[in-house]
């Protein structure tokens, strides 16, 4: 048993975690996001967390991993279609607090991709974690940085 490790953490998510290195990236899919599928293409290992949702992921990897600082845009979330161009995301707000939380950047560090692209860069990710995440666009990808001596 592990000290001060969050909840949604699973210990086989904090293996692929530790495994990850500079630069790897990881997915975080809601409930809608076709992971297994795109994992399976690109080699990802998958990870299966349905009783958590983006948020919660996402802050408990950030207390586990620092973001690349030597990448503009770290963070990647996917944008709107045009058909859901007026849809109110709160979750988005909840994840920039999330990251302004974990990283002096803030909010600068999210970019947003169409969500082609989105699933492209995921057959890239070291590790796609499929969450139970209910809300539309609750899909993140982060690209870990470097730990170093001081942290």
């Amino acid at each position: 048993m592990l000290k001060n490790v969050p909840k949604a953490l699973s210990s086989e998510l904090l293996m692929h975690l530790d495994r990850m290195g500079h630069n790897d990236t990881l997915v975080i899919g809601d409930g809608n996001f076709p992971g297994s599928s795109l994992a399976r293409q690109g080699g990802a290992h998958i990870v299966y967390c349905d009783g958590v949702g983006t948020a919660e992921m996402m802050d408990a990897i950030l207390a586990m991993i620092p973001v690349d600082i030597y990448v503009e845009k770290p963070i990647v979330l996917m944008q709107r279609e045009s058909i859901d161009k007026d849809l109110e995301l709160p979750l988005w707000d909840e994840i920039t607090t999330i990251v302004e939380r974990h990283d002096k950047r803030g909010k600068n560090i999210i970019d947003y991709i169409g969500r082609f692209d989105f699933y492209n860069q995921t057959k890239d990710a070291y590790v796609v974690i499929q969450t139970g995440e209910e809300a539309k666009y609750g899909c993140v990808i982060i690209r870990k940085g470097v730990i170093t001596s001081n942290e």
